[in-house]
């Protein structure tokens, strides 16, 4: 079988999936070369967990960005970041464009299942919408950083410093270049904001993007599609209803600040970047255990379909609780919006989640057997550390409790397997058990079975 045959034969999530592995090695290669590092040399591991970070934008790290990298280093790790927010295949989709050569049908397929909802012909015209939004959103993210911070790094640094967190922003990536985050900010409504407008615009995904254009521009469909108005119900609650309980669990250290700006603004600050951004302007390892769970609680639901953060998304959220309410009133489909979901998204819905919380558990289980067999002197107690950073790194959010660096080897390499995961692997999970043509195989006779 030829190279090309092979290629398309191959299932678009396995595409998918591959084109993020190789960004990922080549991004280690990189990252390696010695004008990356200003010591000039980087562990392997540290390497490839660093790439995989900035190419499936987690954000969590091992070294000190801004003070171990050199500027090439950081140059490399922003392109990962762009690369890895908009897609390997959009960009790919894009040079065949640029260059005039056709596009191959499955790399068309795969764009279709990556930013939309329903079919649509004008496949093409969304990844161009898909750009725009990129480049206009990232450029106005420059500008408001830029005077936000003006006056507080010379010129050329300035402008590194707006470019390189805007991006991260945008991409929900949570790479910072300052050693505390966005800390020194914490009080800053005009960082604060600017910061939150770039996640949430990132988040919410490029489809909900496009179908408000179009709404905006009077074009049809005259109605905003169910996708979209679940989005944006889902995410306002869970934006709201976790500033509000970040609130409420940390009114004590919140009360504390001689900052009423920083009072009002941390709640909603560490509410929108659990949704896979990965910033911070309080210590993450300060907080109550009551405030981290709720947090793991965010980072697990991650942000929207089509969009540049990971987790097992908003809709899906959305989706079992409207199917926990309409069993509860006895009844056989599920409706959002006044209108019936299919019953295979219902199915793929709560696999996708069964999935989930099991993969999770297995990973969490394999950090603490090494932990406990690897590193018998670190002793335990920190179960919830450890549950807070697999569900980070599955959410693609980037937030950490400030065990990462300590982690051994083994640590780090199912951490990389989560980031990874929890970026494309669901897709390919949710094509591998309900697919696109599902078989109904052998039929045996009934028998019923006590639940509950």
């Amino acid at each position: 079988m030829t190279l090309r045959r092979r290629f398309l034969k191959t299932h678009p999530a396995a595409l998918v999936l591959l084109s993020f592995l190789l960004a990922i090695l080549a991004g280690t290669g990189l990252l390696m070369l010695p004008a990356a590092t200003r010591g000039g040399l980087i562990p392997p591991i540290d390497a490839l967990f660093t790439a995989t970070s900035a190419v499936c934008v987690t954000g969590l790290i091992v070294v000190d960005t801004g003070a171990f990298f050199t500027g090439f280093g950081q140059a490399v790790i922003l392109g990962l970041i762009q690369i890895g927010g908009i897609g390997v295949m959009t960009l790919s989709v894009t040079l065949f464009r640029w260059l005039g050569a056709t596009v191959p049908f499955h790399q068309r397929m795969i764009l279709q299942d990556l930013f939309c909802h329903t079919p649509r012909e004008d496949i093409y015209g969304l990844l161009k919408s898909v750009l725009i939004v990129t480049f206009l959103a990232e450029s106005i993210g420059v500008v408001l950083l830029a005077a936000g911070w003006a006056g507080t790094f010379p010129l050329p640094e300035l402008a590194w410093m707006a470019l390189f967190h805007a991006v991260s922003a945008f991409c929900n990536a949570g790479f910072a270049l300052f050693p505390d985050s966005m800390t020194p900010w914490a009080a800053d409504p005009f960082i604060n904001g600017a910061i939150c407008g770039l996640i949430i615009v990132g988040g919410i995904g490029f489809p909900v993007i496009d179908d408000l254009r179009r709404r905006l521009s009077g074009r049809p469909p005259a109605r905003l599609s169910i996708q979209t108005r679940t989005v944006l119900w889902t995410s306002g609650a869970l934006i709201l209803g976790g500033a509000a309980v970040f609130g409420v669990l940390e009114w004590r250290s919140l009360a504390a600040s001689p900052s009423i700006a920083h009072r009002l603004l941390a709640p909603v600050f560490q509410s929108v970047t659990c949704r896979t951004a990965g910033f911070n302007t309080v210590d993450i390892g300060g907080l109550q255990d009551a405030t981290l769970a709720m947090m793991i609680f965010l980072m697990f639901f991650g942000a929207s379909p089509g969009s540049c953060g990971g987790g097992v998304k908003t809709t899906t959220l959305a989706l079992m609780a409207a199917f926990t309410w309409s069993r509860m009133r006895r009844r056989c489909r599920v409706n959002l919006f006044k209108k019936s979901v299919p019953p295979d998204t219902v199915k793929t819905s709560a696999s996708l989640i069964l999935l989930s919380i099991g993969v999770i558990g297995g990973v969490l289980f394999a950090l603490l057997a090494g932990e406990t067999l690897l590193e018998p002197a670190a002793g335990g107690g920190r179960f919830l550390a450890y549950l807070f950073e697999t569900v980070s790194a599955f959410g693609t959010v980037g937030l950490s409790t400030g065990i990462t660096p300590g982690l051994s080897a083994w640590g780090k390499c199912w951490i990389i397997f989560m980031m990874i995961l929890g970026r494309v692997g669901m897709l390919t999970f949710a094509y591998g058990i309900v697919g696109r043509g599902p078989e109904n195989g052998v039929v045996y006779s009934e028998e019923n079975l006590m639940i509950g």
